[in-house]
């Protein structure tokens, strides 16, 4: 008996912190252009694994596009599409128009 109270004295906070960290909400969305991997990590589906996927594919435009780049599942993207969002940096060129020439690098000729 005393060994279990002693247990549960240990056990205790530590899992309800760890329980409470990884609760991400709507409410309280990540970006998935500045989160940092222990924040990723508290999205439901997301590891050590998918939140450095994550971060190596950076910038996103839109968090479709973790379907999209096949970085997570579409299963795993619709448990967690609520509480991720993408805020593309100040510095991305906008998406190129369909329809429109790509873009020539000045003073080059092809």
């Amino acid at each position: 008996m005393r060994r279990r109270a002693f247990l549960a004295t240990l056990l205790g906070p530590s899992t309800a912190v760890s329980a409470q960290t990884r609760t991400t909400t709507a409410a309280n969305p990540i970006d998935l252009n500045s989160a940092s991997r222990d924040q990723l990590m508290t999205l439901e589906g997301i590891g050590e694994v998918k939140a450095d996927a994550i971060i190596r594919a950076r910038p996103f435009r839109a968090k479709t596009e973790l379907v999209e780049r096949r970085i997570v599942p579409e299963a795993l993207y619709d448990r967690i599409a609520d509480k991720v969002f993408a805020r593309p940096p100040a510095n991305m060129p906008a998406p190129a128009k369909p329809g429109a020439p790509a873009a020539t690098t000045p003073g080059k000729r092809g």
